[in-house]
């Protein structure tokens, strides 16, 4: 018999809807959700995506964790022994009770990745236990855009490219591998004409598509913005209007961006002047304009400064709110939504300030999100429509894994992973490796064995987006039905990350605050205010949007202590941080360290997505390394030739931090001093023990990456994975075999 449910993928930040088709229970595959609104966009995007074309080998693959392991030698020997949840969960909880008992429940920490878990519950449990202890990718992905856009607009800004559109600005986007539906709009508007600009240190694919290309040196993004910013205001090319009514600090700005003259600049950043003027000529007068950045701008250590210089381009040249432009997302407003479900206000003053990295790091502590979102509700109403604060409450990570290995400010002793893999999604592998062997109790609840997972004491199987249910809430709330069983006796027991807390937080005295039986309960009490169950809500669709508008800032003024954009950050103000945008040369950089440049003779850059994997997931796949075996690092031939490099060698890339392989790529479009290196790299074919752990040592880029807090960014802590030094030479070893 056939049945069809409707999902919510989220084996990547697109979330596509779609169709899943179950035959005598069986998974058979998945195609695109074709009731769904705007489906012939996401059609295209689903049969052509190599995930959904592969799900049916990732479900049923014989690596996925099916039943709760119990380490029974030693730490990282492969030694496991299937246990039942029961004795997992009670095993873990009575660890837990005397870490607490002894250290204080700051002892225990968590980490998790980026989307692919319930994450409201993992906050909904830490703050009823008392640590403020929960880091994640916050600080180079999202959080810190969501936290300034929050501390300048008191709203979040998201581009909606439509025929209105007469310009695109794509700043270290990565195109078609990022939003997919976005670029997919962006490739049909300039066929019709729209302008397009791209700013990347690589020929990305994207690049084709552009009428203009910056390639800025990595790590100078901001010197480009405040250079684009001082050539539109000295030419008086801005919205004067808007800024004269609605922004409050331009003159201080204006002040802030004079010495970034356009020779200044193209120095600095590699980009000749005339594309720099361009590029802010178009920006700038053809309206209305969207613009959308990746992550490669929060990858580098002057990201927050960068994004404020960003935001503040938005802003003087009137692209905010307006159609074409980049308006302001509207939740739907009859649920319960995912802030309010994480009791952020369980969690104790005295223990929030125990935050790891919050004396230092502070937009992105309790103390930061409440100084980000204490003008929101004035002219948004609901604070609760934000759905940011599992964004912006964080301890800041490379503090936490130093704390584990010094004891320093205080002893961290047990941690909890969900999705995250920190051997290799994290930067500087050694001292992630250090912390995680460091600790008394150590769990990991993912799909997979991994690296990571290797180290630690219990590891537990999680269901996919297939095998449980969900909410995705953005600009409107999409539903996924639960597809696939969690629970086949004989087969597998998996559970949903919110069973997991509720089995946990209930044998550690928060049975009050779990009354619900499973997820579909708890979309039941979130949905109540819409008058339909969840299961009602599924039956109409699955689909609710709310009331959108734009300039609605003309009736209730901007979320802000001034009810304007702030330009000059008050918020930044009040937290001890530079109100405007500042550059900085990266901690690394042929300027900052020319001694060690002698060395370290290019500049490394990672992080660049790439097809068919998305970040470290999915190389278990054999039809996904049928395709792309192996890693490689794109590099100037002309760079190459010189060092006997020829394309497809084997070679080692070396940091100041480690070393490891890469096949070379051959990369006109890559500037002759710059290299990029691929993220994500391990290899689960190769040895699960010591000291291989999956070959987690062999090509995995994070070994060259800093986590170093004097090198992590001072206002939101983030890390740089990007404008690095580093060395390439030949590998006089075969490399790997294919």
């Amino acid at each position: 018999m056939k049945k069809i449910k409707k999902v919510v993928c989220i084996q990547c930040h697109s979330a596509c809807r779609q169709a899943v088709e179950i035959e005598d229970e069986r998974l058979v595959g998945v195609g695109p959700d074709m009731d769904f609104p705007k489906a012939e966009l996401f059609a295209s995007i689903v049969k052509g995506c190599p995930r959904a074309n592969a799900i049916v080998d990732y479900f049923y693959h014989p690596g996925r964790l099916n039943y709760p392991l119990k380490r029974v030698g030693e730490r990282g020997e492969n030694k496991w022994h299937q246990i039942s949840w029961d004795q997992a969960l009670d095993e873990i909880s009575e660890k837990m009770r005397h870490l607490i008992d002894q250290y204080g429940p700051e002892t225990i920490g968590t980490t998790t990745g980026t989307g692919r878990t319930t994450d409201e519950f993992r906050t909904r449990f830490f703050n009823l236990l008392g640590s403020p202890n929960i880091v994640g990718q916050a600080e180079i992905c999202y959080g810190e855009y969501l936290a300034l856009m929050y501390a300048m607009f008191g709203w979040k800004l998201f581009p909606v490219v439509r025929k209105e559109t007469q310009c695109i600005l794509m700043w270290g986007g990565g195109g078609p591998r990022y939003w997919n539906a976005l670029w997919k709009n962006i490739v049909k508007a300039h066929k019709e004409g729209t302008k397009f600009i791209i700013i990347d240190p690589r020929g990305i694919d994207a690049t084709r598509h552009a009428d203009l290309w910056l390639r800025v040196r990595p790590g100078t993004d901001c010197s480009l913005a405040m250079g684009m910013l001082r050539y539109i205001i000295e030419n008086a090319l801005y919205d004067n209007e808007f800024v004269e009514k609605w922004c409050y600090g331009f003159d201080k700005l204006r002040e802030r961006v004079q010495p970034f003259t356009l020779d200044k600049v193209a120095e600095t950043t590699w980009v000749p002047p005339d594309k720099i003027r361009q590029a802010a000529e178009w920006y700038a007068t053809l309206k209305p304009a969207a613009m959308t950045h990746g992550i490669g701008i929060e990858h580098i250590q002057n990201s927050m400064e960068t994004l404020h210089a960003v935001f503040a381009l938005r802003a003087i040249c009137g692209n905010i709110d307006v159609k074409g432009g980049d308006p302001f997302t509207t939740p739907y407003p009859d649920i319960v939504q995912e802030q309010e479900m994480e009791l952020v206000d369980k969690i104790s003053p005295e223990q929030r300030r125990k935050q790891l990295g919050a004396d230092r790091f502070k937009i992105l502590t309790h103390e930061g999100f409440e100084a980000t979102q204490e003008f929101v509700p004035k002219a948004w109403g609901n604070l609760y429509l934000n759905r940011s604060s599992q964004f912006q409450a964080f301890a800041h990570a490379p503090t936490l894994y130093r704390a584990m290995i010094t004891g320093k400010p205080y002893p961290v002793k047990g941690l909890i992973t969900l999705s995250s893999n920190p051997m290799v999604t994290q930067a500087n592998t050694n001292i992630v490796y250090q912390a995680l062997r460091s600790l008394d109790l150590y769990v990991v609840v993912d799909f997979f064995m991994t690296p990571s997972a290797q180290l630690a004491d219990y590891v537990l199987p999680g269901t996919t987006y297939l095998e449980r249910p969900w909410i995705w809430a953005y600009a409107m709330i999409v539903g996924s039905e639960r597809a696939m069983p969690p629970v086949v006796p004989g087969q597998y027991e998996r559970w949903s990350d919110y069973k997991f807390w509720k089995g946990l937080g209930c044998r550690l005295g928060q049975e009050e605050y779990w009354p619900w039986e499973d997820l579909e309960e708890v979309y039941d009490y979130r949905l109540k205010s819409s008058g339909m169950t969840f299961n009602e809500f599924m039956a109409q669709g699955g689909v609710a949007a709310g009331k959108g508008g734009f300039k609605r800032y003309e009736e209730t003024g901007f979320g802000t202590s001034t009810g304007k954009v702030e330009l000059f950050s008050r918020v930044l103000e009040k937290l001890g941080c530079d109100p405007l945008p500042a550059f900085r040369e990266p901690p690394e950089s042929p300027v900052s360290t020319p001694k060690l440049y002698e060395e370290y003779p290019f500049i490394l850059t990672t992080g660049g997505r790439f097809n068919p994997y998305y970040n470290a997931e999915h190389r278990q796949i054999e039809r996904h390394r049928k395709r792309y075996p192996w890693p490689l690092m794109e590099m100037n031939p002309e760079a190459a030739k010189k060092l006997g490099i020829n394309d497809g060698d084997w070679v080692w890339i070396e940091s100041p931090r480690g070393r490891c392989k890469h096949i070379c790529h051959y990369d006109e479009g890559i500037d002759p001093r710059v290299v990029h290196g691929q993220h994500g790299w391990w290899y689960p074919e190769e040895p699960a023990a010591e000291p291989s752990l999956y070959g987690v040592w062999e090509s995995n880029i994070n070994i060259l990456t800093d986590d170093d807090p004097d090198h992590c960014n001072p206002i939101n802590g983030g890390w740089p994975l990007r404008a690095l030094l580093c060395k390439v030479y030949p590998c006089s070893e075969d490399g790997k075999k294919g």
